[in-house]
């Protein structure tokens, strides 16, 4: 057990190994009562988050839909980010982070004195997060008949009351699941009938390396109130097309005028060794630091270790101001799963390259010629953890996953035909 923000918190049940396959392979169950529920009630409700949040709740037109935003500050940085549920017309509730509570209590009391609303906290709810694809099924059979087909038809970030429970099809695992808020006093016995049900407990240790495996941002280390969201590989969260005024807009729109200049990108270390948060990564374009690592026990392809970092696009001035950097290197992750990463893949064949190559998911492959010798910027440096980042022009090449040649001896590029760069320069392809 440790202390996580006045909350006594497991580790593990046993093995966080086994916690983590229970969850990718069955059902796993995290008591999350921790994290903060906050309704908001009021004739401006709907117009309150829609200042308040970078994300438009304008999206949201049927009870019981969701979505996943952050709360900026004046200047862009992420206060916290959080889930919004439509449960109607005057009424939404807001899943904030444990650890940054009373910041997200003292903010949304702060702003929504201009507006008619009501902002109450839910200290008597219980929250358990069931995880995996045998999740729901186990949940669906503790459930009444009517209730049972009723929640088994939500959509995937929706919610909807069946008597006590609120039920929302939301997770962290980059698997499918429910998300539970339960009256406090029911918790136990509910906890009871999953575990009964064959739902495996889990502690914080799996949650950690399932979100890491899915690529999910962890508030205060992969994101917090020193950068905004266009920084930390949360950019689709930002609603910018129209012209709805919200809080940080102007200072993102002044930072996409300049020109980003950090941006959280995944690494995946293929060698010996775990990295972990606050290490060093040095690249040709200055030095980085990881913000979230960890060993990912359910890698798609192999046992691979996987961080987060940040990359920088312009070594001096950000050297100048102490910011950090690092290089672009991830491995693709599960089909399926909310993530914000990049994918690229640096491979080569062993002989002589086979022109062309047919796979029902990913059409057809080129891989260039092993005999080629690449040039120094996308060598693999001896000893290193990572490869240098692809040149700016290559942001957009390619547009579907990148596959894993099968024997890997030297470090090029596996890209669409149609899409190959000019050159030899690296490729990044992102997810379709």
């Amino acid at each position: 057990m440790v202390d996580f923000t006045g909350w006594e918190m497991p580790i593990h049940y046993g093995s966080q190994i086994d916690e983590h396959h229970q969850v990718r392979h069955e059902a796993g169950m995290f008591d999350v009562s921790h994290m903060t529920v906050v309704d908001i009630r009021g004739p401006q409700t709907r117009e309150f988050l829609s200042f308040l949040l970078a994300n438009d709740v304008a999206k949201l037109q049927q009870p019981g839909t969701a979505l996943y935003s952050c709360m900026l500050n004046e200047g862009g940085a992420v206060i916290d980010d959080l889930i919004a549920y439509f449960l109607a017309e005057e009424w939404f509730r807001l899943v904030v982070n444990a650890a940054t509570r009373d910041k997200d209590l003292a903010w949304l009391e702060r702003q929504g004195a201009a507006f008619s609303v009501t902002i109450t906290e839910q200290p008597e709810l219980a929250m358990i997060a069931v995880q995996g694809p045998q999740a729901r099924a186990r949940v669906l059979s503790l459930l009444s008949e009517d209730h049972a087909v009723a929640a088994d038809a939500l959509q995937p970030f929706t919610a909807e009351h069946y008597g006590d429970l609120f039920i929302a099809r939301t997770g962290y695992t980059g698997e499918d699941g429910f998300e539970v808020s339960i009256p406090a006093h029911q918790a136990e016995d509910f906890w009871q009938r999953l575990l009964e049900a064959g739902v495996a407990p889990c502690g914080l240790g799996a949650r950690d390396t399932l979100r890491l495996e899915a690529g999910m941002n962890l508030y205060g280390q992969d994101m917090d109130d020193d950068f905004t969201p266009l920084e930390s590989g949360l950019g689709w969260t930002v609603a910018m097309k129209d012209d709805r005024r919200f809080i940080g807009r102007e200072a993102l729109e002044s930072q996409q005028a300049r020109g980003i200049s950090l941006r959280l990108v995944g690494l995946v270390l293929e060698g010996r060794g775990i990295l972990r948060p606050q290490q060093k990564v040095l690249t040709p374009r200055g030095e980085g630091e990881t913000t979230s690592g960890g060993f990912a026990p359910s890698p798609p392809a192999t046992t691979e270790t996987r961080a987060t970092a940040t990359e920088c696009r312009d070594v001096r001035s950000c050297s100048a101001a102490g910011r950090r950097t690092t290089v672009r290197d991830w491995h693709q992750v599960p089909t399926g799963s909310t993530n914000n990463w990049e994918y690229l893949r640096k491979r080569s064949c062993t002989a002589p390259c086979r022109k062309r190559r047919r796979t029902a998911a990913n059409r057809r492959w080129r891989c260039k010629s092993s005999r080629r010798t690449p040039p120094a910027a996308t060598r693999r440096p001896a000893q290193s953890t990572s490869t240098s980042a692809p040149p700016r022009d290559a942001a957009t090449a390619g547009t579907w996953p990148l596959r894993k040649w099968p024997l890997a001896i030297r470090w090029y590029t596996l890209t669409p035909r149609r899409n190959r760069p000019a050159g030899n320069e690296a490729a990044v392809a992102r997810p379709r």
